[in-house]
Protein backbone atom coordinates (compact mmCIF):
# COMPACT_ATOMS: atom_id res chain seq x y z
CA UNK A 1 0.00 0.00 0.00
CA UNK A 2 1.51 3.33 -1.02
CA UNK A 3 0.81 6.55 0.84
CA UNK A 4 1.79 10.12 0.20
CA UNK A 5 4.56 11.42 2.41
CA UNK A 6 2.56 14.33 3.73
CA UNK A 7 -1.09 15.20 3.48
CA UNK A 8 -2.33 18.73 3.91
CA UNK A 9 -4.79 19.32 6.74
CA UNK A 10 -7.25 16.46 6.84
CA UNK A 11 -10.94 17.09 7.27
CA UNK A 12 -12.66 15.59 10.27
CA UNK A 13 -14.32 12.93 8.10
CA UNK A 14 -10.97 12.02 6.51
CA UNK A 15 -9.39 11.72 9.95
CA UNK A 16 -12.24 9.51 11.13
CA UNK A 17 -11.93 7.34 8.02
CA UNK A 18 -8.18 6.94 8.62
CA UNK A 19 -8.76 6.12 12.29
CA UNK A 20 -11.32 3.51 11.27
CA UNK A 21 -8.93 1.99 8.75
CA UNK A 22 -6.17 1.91 11.38
CA UNK A 23 -8.48 0.16 13.84
CA UNK A 24 -9.40 -2.42 11.21
CA UNK A 25 -5.75 -3.11 10.38
CA UNK A 26 -4.88 -3.34 14.09
CA UNK A 27 -7.63 -5.93 14.56
CA UNK A 28 -6.30 -7.98 11.66
CA UNK A 29 -2.76 -7.68 13.08
CA UNK A 30 -3.91 -8.91 16.52
CA UNK A 31 -5.81 -11.79 14.92
CA UNK A 32 -2.74 -12.85 12.93
CA UNK A 33 -0.63 -12.58 16.07
CA UNK A 34 -2.98 -14.92 17.93
CA UNK A 35 -3.07 -17.34 14.99
CA UNK A 36 0.72 -17.48 14.60
CA UNK A 37 1.22 -17.95 18.36
CA UNK A 38 -1.32 -20.76 18.39
CA UNK A 39 0.24 -22.47 15.37
CA UNK A 40 3.72 -22.26 16.87
CA UNK A 41 2.48 -23.58 20.21
CA UNK A 42 0.76 -26.55 18.58
CA UNK A 43 3.79 -27.50 16.50
CA UNK A 44 2.43 -26.44 13.11
CA UNK A 45 4.87 -27.87 10.56
CA UNK A 46 4.10 -25.82 7.43
CA UNK A 47 6.90 -23.28 7.85
CA UNK A 48 6.15 -21.59 4.52
CA UNK A 49 2.56 -20.85 5.57
CA UNK A 50 3.74 -19.60 8.96
CA UNK A 51 6.33 -17.36 7.32
CA UNK A 52 3.66 -15.90 5.02
CA UNK A 53 1.41 -15.13 8.00
CA UNK A 54 4.28 -13.41 9.78
CA UNK A 55 5.17 -11.44 6.65
CA UNK A 56 1.54 -10.28 6.34
CA UNK A 57 1.64 -9.28 10.01
CA UNK A 58 4.76 -7.16 9.40
CA UNK A 59 3.15 -5.54 6.36
CA UNK A 60 0.11 -4.66 8.44
CA UNK A 61 2.36 -3.09 11.07
CA UNK A 62 4.04 -0.96 8.41
CA UNK A 63 0.67 0.07 6.94
CA UNK A 64 -0.62 1.04 10.39
CA UNK A 65 2.44 3.21 11.05
CA UNK A 66 2.11 4.92 7.66
CA UNK A 67 -1.54 5.73 8.32
CA UNK A 68 -0.75 6.99 11.83
CA UNK A 69 1.82 9.37 10.35
CA UNK A 70 -0.88 10.81 8.09
CA UNK A 71 -2.94 11.72 11.16
CA UNK A 72 -0.10 13.74 12.71
CA UNK A 73 0.05 17.25 11.22
CA UNK A 74 3.37 18.46 9.88
CA UNK A 75 5.24 20.84 12.16
CA UNK A 76 6.54 23.87 10.26
CA UNK A 77 10.30 24.32 10.45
Amino acid sequence: MAYACAMPNLTESESLALASQIASLQTEHRDLDAITEHLEATGFTDQLALRRLKKRKLQLKDDIEQLKMLLVPDIPA
